[in-house]
């Protein structure tokens, strides 16, 4: 069984298109989080993976539009925040607000969160901590999460850890989108990296009034 991986959309459909697009045949779909927030299409983003039935987990952004819960964010995301409430329609509200933040899929061989399992506000940066292998891989094969937007594969003895990257906003350097493709028969990951428009969503950033760097920053991965 051949799962797809994405993580971080963050508002971003052009990027989130594309990645569909280039991915390769799977049998499932799944997201860790962070559909919204940034970039200005969250409710185009939203409706995707509501339609396509994607299992998703509550990221801190999408947690923010929806609930309007408490979160330290810069001036930035705290727009992209604001702009998704002000564009989701009631029933794009409700979708997110009744994501899990934590979920089981494939029998139970695979477990999406967000951030750092035990916190979901946590960032688990880089290198991911040998108490992930103790703690959180004694009953699944595969720990995806995201958060991060820093694309990354670690094995343990008990099973690996997936961060696929972030869809919508990568921030190691490569401004190409990223994901991640499973195969729960071979226990095998691929990473994937795809060329989008960006040019055209920085654009739509100016369009709509979000600020600047939204649109910036996505040209150098930051």
């Amino acid at each position: 069984m051949k799962v797809g991986l994405i993580s971080d959309v963050h508002g971003n459909r052009v990027a989130l298109e594309t990645v569909l697009a280039d991915m390769p045949p799977v049998d499932e779909l799944c997201c860790a989080g962070d559909v919204v927030g940034y970039n200005p299409w969250p409710g185009d983003c939203v409706d995707e993976l509501r339609e396509r039935d994607v299992p998703t987990v509550l990221g801190n952004h999408d947690a923010a539009v929806a609930g309007e819960t408490p979160f330290r964010f810069n001036g930035m995301a705290q727009a992209g925040v604001e702009y998704a409430r002000s564009q989701l329609t009631e029933g794009q509200c409700a979708w997110l607000e009744g994501l899990p933040t934590e979920r089981l899929e494939c029998d139970g061989r695979i477990k999406l969160v967000h951030g750092h399992p035990d916190d979901p506000q946590r960032y688990s940066r880089y290198t991911y901590p040998k108490d992930f292998s103790a703690q959180l891989l004694d009953e699944e094969d595969v720990l995806v999460l995201g958060h991060t937007h820093v694309q990354g594969v670690e094995r343990f003895a008990e099973g690996i850890v997936v961060n696929p990257g972030s869809v919508g906003q990568p921030r190691d350097g490569d401004p190409r989108a990223g994901y991640a493709v499973v195969d729960l028969a071979a226990m095998t990951v691929e990473t994937h990296r795809v060329e989008y428009d960006v040019e055209t969503v920085q654009e739509e950033v100016g369009e709509v009034g979000l600020p600047e760097r939204i649109g910036s920053r996505l040209a150098r991965g930051k």
